[in-house]
């Protein structure tokens, strides 16, 4: 039987005598041998969250000139970019004098590497990003920005009913973490009864074998890609394998854009909710859903702004590139960040009645648009569905190479015979331009990428 729709109003954490002592005890302590102050963080956020609108822009313009003094005084680029636009900001006054600073791009950090750490700062992890260039971005997070990921991250969960402790499986693929699976890593993870998958390959066999773990740890929750996971419950389905019967509370997924039809795939498979998260490991932890389903901004720490092509930030309502200024990155600042994705804000409350502000869609990266010989942006689901309709095709990728020719990549049942090859190019040619080239080739399998993550649509069209 499948469980009552989750929302705020009927969730409690119902911890397990284990799961009290690891959230209680001994995460508490591990984050305190970290030099991490993410445990009395997360307590002050789970206050701050019921906060109204006023009191948190009011904590955030607070945070922001503090911030800002900091940065002038101990980053040399941004000592240096301030004297030389006039800009101080101990005159910081309203959030939206934030706009009187230049946007930081990816560009700008690998310029400046050196430049933008503050001499201050202490214990450093280098990270990188590859990115969808290809070029990795390198930068640097210091012990107050993980804090906050891990408090904002654990403040999420436990809007689900469960807790760092209980049992959890993730299928995952990003490097930093697949690499970090030492001794010690390993025995926290089976003390903190997390399970970690590798999402890089997803053969018959492996999926059988992640069924059987889930299968065989019943986890209360799952986090990973959303086309990890629904791909996972797609076999499931495909080959009967019940997974409906396993008590798991919430599935999270987060690094992807997630579509409505793997929303309720993983939904239908595990017979769970489905949480979205929003962010990256250069922005942060940026947005996470409640179980009313609003996209909560973790405005504590983090100020989003929604700008268009020529960098004029936009009202709620209006679509356009997610800038992130995250007020916890002291040691390697990230000031109006400019993330490559695309979103809406949201100016309605949430039913839950958090004050925390609101992302009211995430559109993906902006190379998940495609564009039209005539110059119209449209976002790569125009596409997707004209794919995901056709019941012999298995899995697809889209590569716009150029304005005058598109890639097609499909995994078909059988082959595909002249009709419905004719079928999808005349539907993609009135979509993109009647004289694009659109290039259909079968595959036996799409490869992810080199992170695990998997993209459905990608756009090398640079002028957009």
């Amino acid at each position: 039987m499948n469980k009552p729709p989750v929302t705020s109003k009927n969730i409690k954490i119902t911890k397990s005598l284990y799961t009290a002592w690891i959230s209680g005890f001994f995460f508490p302590l591990h984050e305190k041998l970290k030099k991490h102050t993410s445990v009395i963080m997360r307590r002050q956020l789970e206050e701050s969250q019921w906060w109204d609108n006023a009191r948190l822009q009011d904590l955030q313009l607070t945070k922001l000139r503090d911030f800002l003094i900091h940065v002038q005084t101990h980053v040399l680029y941004y000592r240096h970019l301030f004297l030389e636009i006039g800009f101080d900001p101990v005159n910081v006054h309203s959030l939206a004098d934030l706009t009187s600073l230049p946007f930081l791009t990816k560009s700008v950090i690998r310029r400046n590497i050196g430049g933008l750490k503050s001499d201050s700062a202490r214990y450093l992890t280098r990270y990188n990003t590859g990115g969808s260039s290809g070029e990795p971005l390198v930068f640097f997070i210091g012990k107050g920005r993980t804090s906050h990921d891990i408090a904002a991250k654990w403040r999420a969960t436990r809007w689900w009913g469960v807790d760092i402790g209980d049992p959890e499986i993730v299928i995952w693929g990003s490097p930093i973490e697949l690499g970090a699976q030492d001794r010690l890593r390993n025995l926290r993870d089976r003390m903190m009864r997390t399970k970690l998958l590798p999402a890089f390959e997803m053969s018959e066999q492996k999926i059988d074998g992640f069924l059987a773990e889930i299968r065989a740890k019943r986890p209360r929750m799952l986090f990973g890609y959303p086309s990890a996971l629904s791909h996972i419950a797609r076999y499931a389905k495909t080959h009967g394998i019940r997974m409906d019967d396993l008590g798991i509370q919430a599935a999270f997924v987060t690094s992807e854009r997630l579509y409505d039809d793997q929303r309720q795939q993983i939904s239908t498979v595990f017979n769970c909710p489905v949480a979205n998260g929003y962010g990256g490991r250069d922005a942060g932890f940026i947005a996470h859903e409640c179980p009313e389903g609003g996209m909560h901004i973790s405005a504590e720490d983090i100020i989003v702004e929604i700008i268009d092509a020529q960098g004029t930030p936009l009202p709620p309502g209006e679509s356009g590139e997610i800038v992130v200024t995250h007020l916890a990155t002291h040691d390697f600042p990230f000031i109006r960040y400019k993330t490559g994705d695309m979103g809406i804000l949201h100016d309605k409350p949430c039913a839950c009645g958090r004050g925390l502000p609101l992302i009211r869609e995430i559109q993906g990266r902006s190379t998940d648009f495609v564009v039209a010989q005539d110059g119209t942006v449209m976002h790569g689901l125009a596409l997707i569905y004209i794919l995901r309709d056709l019941p012999q095709i298995e899995a697809f990728k889209i590569i716009q190479e150029s304005l005058n020719e598109t890639h097609i990549y499909l995994v078909t049942k059988t082959t595909l015979d002249q009709q419905v090859r004719l079928q999808i190019e005349r539907a993609f040619k009135a979509r993109l331009g009647h004289a694009v080239t659109i290039v259909i080739k079968q595959v036996a399998h799409i490869p992810a990428e080199k992170s695990g993550k998997f993209r459905y649509v990608v756009s090398k069209v640079a002028d957009r």
